[in-house]
């Protein structure tokens, strides 16, 4: 078992998920300034694109700053010769771990027999995973993955993972059936970790963190002492809230003003790191959680989605705003 940086971390973990056009380079490095969680996870990123012509376009998926370490890249599909020269690039590109996606419900990724998908097919699922370890031995590799695809399958899915001597699994307390669509069954996380302690026995265990519903640090601790699971990955809650893993803020409400200025300044960071490659619109959803809650935020929130299409107007929007009403 290669645990690399997963070793040197205190428990419990506290980590950031990772989610399709939001948490890129430009997010995460604002993440990491304001509320750094011990572990950052880049965007997926297909692995048959990256050993296709088009890789170039997806390079900026995984542009990452030193400010982010321990940096983890997220891969998914499901031809294990592409894993292995994908796991190869990672580790020249220097990051910490990789991560394979094995939990994505998206139809596009199903299709493509990747995702959630690979719990249906376990035994392709270990050989992808054995060539992203052959690929990048020295690199720690981890999966993010379900409880099941239609229904709770742990007793048989997670020790499929296990023979592997993972780093780490991160289990989301749903099935792939069941979407977002019902609550996170945290009882299962519970669950994952009895199946883990009883198939490993050493000092050496694959850490399991548990993910699902969790919107903040305080309800993470509480998922940490009901379940025994080793940490919790955290995705929704990090919307307009870059500080959610301050340990020092816990609980604490951030002033507006603060708010707002973060909000530019993560303006400005899209436009100079992405501005040549996504489109404007994927940074003002953004602007519907950090503009949230407050006396004319719905005003602000109509005029930022209205009237800016560049860092620029958004500064100056925002502006007004605060001489007018703060």
């Amino acid at each position: 078992m290669t645990q690399g940086f997963w070793k040197n971390l205190k428990k419990p973990i506290m980590v950031l998920a990772p989610m399709a056009n939001v948490t890129d380079c430009a997010f995460r490095r604002i993440i990491a300034k304001y509320g750094k969680p011990d572990v950052i996870w880049t965007e997926f990123v297909s692995c048959d694109g990256l050993m296709s012509r088009g890789r170039k376009n997806l390079m900026i998926d995984l542009k990452y700053s030193e400010s982010e370490r321990p940096i983890v890249a997220q891969i998914f599909g499901n031809k294990p010769e592409n894993f292995f020269k994908t796991a190869q690039l990672l580790k020249e590109m220097g990051f910490d771990g990789i991560d394979i996606n094995m939990g994505c419900p998206d139809r596009n990724v199903e299709k493509q027999g990747a995702g959630a998908c690979m719990i249906k097919t376990p035994e392709l699922a270990k050989e992808v995973i054995l060539a992203a370890m052959a690929g990048a031995p020295d690199l720690p590799v981890s999966v993010k993955t379900r409880i099941g695809y239609n229904k709770n399958m742990l007793v048989e899915w997670l020790p499929t993972l296990l023979s592997t001597n993972l780093a780490a699994i991160t289990v989301h307390a749903r099935t792939r059936k069941e979407m977002s669509l019902v609550p996170a069954r945290w009882e299962h996380i519970k669950e994952a970790i009895e199946i883990r302690n009883h198939l490993q026995t050493g000092n050496e265990k694959t850490l399991v963190l548990g993910n699902g519903d969790v919107k903040n640090l305080t309800e993470a601790y509480q998922r940490v002492q009901e379940t025994g699971c080793d940490g919790v990955m955290i995705g929704r809650g990090i919307f307009g809230n870059p500080w959610l893993f301050n340990k020092d803020l816990i609980d604490q409400e951030i002033p507006v003003k603060e708010k707002l200025r973060v909000m530019v300044e993560h303006t400005k960071l899209f436009e100079e790191l992405l501005g040549e490659h996504k489109g404007f619109d994927l940074m003002k959803k953004h602007y519907k959680a950090y503009v949230n809650g407050f006396d004319k935020a719905k005003e602000l929130r109509i005029g930022l989605m209205e009237k800016s299409d560049d860092a620029a107007a958004v500064e100056n929007i925002v502006n007004k705003f605060i001489a007018e009403n703060l």
